[in-house]
């Protein structure tokens, strides 16, 4: 059958030639040399592989051609034209032309040539049959045909443009595919295949790969062109990628433990697999190409689905652009895990192409998969899902009570450059929160919260909601999560927990705000603080503590605040009273433990012990002025008295009475200053912070702020410490005053007692007697001396009081003088607001240019 076809083809080649070659009214002779030459001919043609450099589109050129038609006016023609392509182009089936465009782009060209007028031809030229009329070109035409027939080597009216009667072409082609044997021992073909081994990884029978090179080579053994030596390296770099990008998977999949990989970098790894995946579909298909033959000459070749090495460089351009790009990234990951990973591949996809911006962010969505999921978790449920360390939040175990400020700290190394700082740090506090709660308040409220920030920002709390490339999505959640659990964890704080009321009572009990409370207390307590402090018992000093709580109107406040104040006595040391180790504490339980840590709570008992000793000092002067009363020396017993002593008498009271008066002013002012100045103004801009605090960093920041302006306020803080030691000396100095006072005082009692003695008539000399029988008995007591004596010993000890109370005066002068002038010199506005009310009526900076 395929015989008889073959015949059929010859014979209506042909009958085509025939009819081209002979005029119609001159037969041809069937075996003429002539139309042999122009059969020989017609077959070369067809059976070349030269091709048209138009597409093989029937439907264009039959268009083409109905527009040319109408575009010179012949429009009926054209409609006949359309008409005939129709039916053309409907018929299929058996005796059909299957290669339609090419015999529509035959008549094509045939028509074209009867048309070219300006080719200047005659028919003669031209094929006979397709001559033009004589009418058309005219005789000059023909005398200038005939005349160019034997110049430009027309033939039998077929012009021998292309037509090689001595076959000079094939033998040119055959002297070429010789050449090009002697000069390749192997040939393209057998190049191309080893070339796609080797960009598979595996060796060739001529391109292996070459250790000391480190690459795929073409053995120096094998004789080929240097150029084709080269083309062979380049292509072969596709495979020398592929090797370090397929062993790097191999190596951290099979041969690395999952520890060392952990799950970005296993998603890596995968995406790294799935492109690798396509770039083995490109080879199959590549393969499946390299069966067919390579044409000899490029000019003559086909479009056939052959692959040539030049061929195989355009087919590699894309893939090596992606395998360079992964070999990239292997070498930047290798020793890279986690977040850290993640920020190092993304900063190789800020990248101005389109394909390489595509595929990074292909190849990042998948990477970026697991970090993403470990933020969504965070975030939204306060899970830490961090097998493998790979998380920009790293937890530490801690107890409840420092789990918000160490149990979960950002990790900087593993951070992403595409999550900000900001970012990262509102993604920290939003997990810390809800753990917070859970843990330590033990709420499950964060619950609703979390799936309404996940509806408002348009996600789910769905696993694999969120992904790389949707930045604005993940900042809208972070934002709207923190926001709710922020507002219910400080709900939570002040309604559930009453935070405010336990600052406050802290306020009232530990900064001495409740004055009935603390002056009760100070009078109760006192007598057994001034015992030595390894004698005290703090069992009793706690009742006495809960009797001054229930005679104050502490006793109103809750009994939960009330039972968590306590006694507690400080190490003391030998020599030590009650009043040096004496003080209070608040016991704060979770979750108040968070703001009022032990380093807190140690900053509150530094500022309760600076205030207790103002309000012993305070304390004391009031029992000082009690002692000093007008009417204790205007009894009649002292009218009895020598002049001399008498005004020795008033002068040392008189000199008691204003030292007296000059340490009650200092006292006074300053602790107008500490509790009105310090502590208030530090309490309401502490209520106003707390009012407007978003998070319990806020809070944190505002209590921290808040403890911190009182300690500074107070001399307690380091700057001030020379100023704080002036203070505590001048306190020692007013106690020792007391001392003194007590002492005359006591002696005025004894004065006052034997001046009574000597002034009682004989009949009661016997009871009076008897009443200070036991004064009399002590060693130098004035009552066993007689009236002479008395005066005596008066006068000495009036004189003496005298003495001390200079020194304390000139002690205490000197002191004040030294605080006051470094008042100024203190950088706080509120301290040089002090010196302006001690000095007031700049009574002492009138005296201190005198000295």
């Amino acid at each position: 059958m395929e015989e008889e076809d073959q015949q059929k083809v010859a014979d209506l080649v042909k009958e085509l030639v025939i009819r081209l070659v002979s005029p119609e009214s001159h037969p041809p002779i069937p075996n003429s040399s002539d139309l042999q030459s122009s059969l020989r001919y017609a077959i070369r043609l067809l059976s070349s592989r030269l091709t048209p450099s138009v597409a093989p589109d029937a439907a264009a050129i039959a268009e083409s051609t109905k527009r040319r038609l109408a575009t010179e006016g012949k429009s009926s023609q054209a409609l006949t034209f359309a008409d005939l392509y129709t039916k053309f182009a409907s018929k299929t089936g058996p005796g059909s032309v299957n290669n339609k465009w090419a015999v529509l782009y035959l008549l094509k060209i045939i028509s074209e040539d009867r048309k070219n007028v300006n080719s200047q031809l005659d028919s003669s030229v031209l094929l006979p049959n397709l001559d033009f009329n004589d009418a058309e070109l005219g005789n000059e035409s023909r005398v200038l045909g005939v005349r160019g027939n034997k110049d430009k080597g027309w033939s039998n009216g077929v012009l021998l443009v292309s037509k090689d009667p001595e076959n000079l072409r094939e033998i040119a082609f055959r002297e070429f595919v010789n050449l090009v044997k002697e000069e390749n021992e192997v040939s393209e073909e057998a190049l191309v295949r080893d070339v796609l081994y080797a960009c598979q990884g595996i060796d060739g029978n001529y391109v292996k790969f070459d250790t000391n090179a480190d690459g795929y080579v073409l053995s120096e053994l094998i004789k080929v062109p240097r150029a084709t030596r080269i083309m062979v390296r380049k292509l072969c770099e596709l495979g020398w990628l592929f090797r370090k990008v397929k062993g790097y998977i191999s190596e951290s999949m099979d041969g690395f433990p999952s520890e060392d990989v952990g799950t970005i970098g296993q998603a890596f790894c995968a995406a790294l697999q799935d492109e690798l995946s396509d770039y083995y579909k490109l080879l199959a298909v590549l393969e499946a190409q390299a069966m067919n033959p390579i044409p000899l000459v490029s000019e003559t070749a086909s479009s056939g689905n052959y692959l040539s090495m030049r061929r195989l460089s355009v087919w590699f351009a894309e893939p090596m652009v992606k395998m360079r790009l992964m070999a990239v990234l292997v070498d930047k990951c290798r020793v890279l895990r986690g977040g850290a990973m993640a920020g190092a591949i993304h900063m190789h996809a800020q990248h101005g192409d389109p394909l390489v911006h595509e595929f990074m962010g292909r190849l990042l969505r998948r990477v970026c998969s697991p970090l993403f999921e470990m933020v969504r978790s965070w975030v939204l449920e306060g899970e830490l899902e961090d097998v493998f360390a790979e998380f920009f939040i790293v937890g530490q175990p801690v107890k409840a009570e420092s789990l918000w400020r160490e149990g979960y700290m950002l990790h900087a190394g593993m951070l992403p450059s595409f999550i900000s700082q900001s970012l990262a740090q509102r993604i920290l506090r939003t997990g810390k929160s809800i753990n917070f709660l859970r843990v330590c308040c033990e709420d499950r409220g964060w619950a609703d919260a979390a799936t309404e920030a996940a509806a408002a920002a348009g996600t789910t709390t769905r696993r694999w909601g969120l992904g790389y490339g949707e930045t604005d999505a993940l900042e809208l959640l972070v934002d709207g999560a923190a926001k709710r659990v922020d507002k219910h964890l400080l709900n939570v704080i002040y309604n559930q927990y009453k935070f405010k009321e336990h600052c406050l009572a802290i306020k009232r009990y530990l900064l001495l705000g409740q004055g009935d409370f603390v002056q009760y207390l100070m009078d109760i307590v006192g007598p057994e603080l001034s015992e030595p402090a390894n004698t005290i018992s703090s069992f009793q000093l706690a009742g006495l503590l809960e009797t001054a709580i229930r005679s104050s109107n502490a006793q109103y406040d809750d009994r939960d605040i009330l039972d968590r104040l306590k006694v507690k006595m400080m190490p003391h040391e030998t020599g030590d009273r009650g009043w040096d180790v004496f003080s209070l504490e608040y016991d704060a339980r979770v979750p108040l433990d968070t703001v009022f840590t032990e380093s807190v709570m140690t900053k509150y008992l530094r500022i309760f012990n600076f205030l207790w000793k103002l309000r012993r000092v305070e304390h004391a002067l009031i029992g000082a002025w009690k002692t000093m009363k007008p009417n204790c020396i205007t009894s009649r017993s002292f009218m009895k008295l020598q002049n001399a002593v008498k005004l020795q008498l008033l002068s040392t009271l008189r000199r008691c009475q204003v030292l007296w008066d000059e340490m009650n002013h200092f006292v006074s002012n300053f602790q107008y200053y500490i509790m009105f100045e310090v502590l208030e103004v530090s309490w309401s801009n502490f209520l106003n912070e707390m009012e407007v605090a978003k998070d319990l960093d806020d809070l944190l920041a505002a209590h921290e702020k808040y403890l911190h302006s009182i300690v500074e306020k107070s001399l307690l803080g380091e700057r001030s410490q020379t100023l704080y030691n002036s203070l505590f000396a001048l306190f020692d100095l007013i106690l020792k005053f007391r001392s003194h006072a007590d002492r005359l005082s006591e002696g005025i009692n004894e004065l006052q007692a034997r001046t009574m003695e000597s002034s009682v008539p004989s009949r009661d000399k016997s009871k009076t007697k008897k009443r200070v029988n036991d004064k009399s008995s002590e060693p130098g007591s004035w009552i066993s001396d007689g009236r002479k004596a008395l005066t005596q010993r008066a006068g000495e000890f009036l004189r003496n009081m005298g003495q001390d109370l200079d020194a304390v005066a000139k002690e205490y002068s000197s002191l004040l003088e030294d605080f006051i002038s470094k008042l100024p010199m203190q950088q706080h506005v509120d301290l040089k607001f002090l010196l302006f009310r001690l000095d007031f009526t700049e009574f002492y900076s009138q005296l201190r240019p005198s000295k």
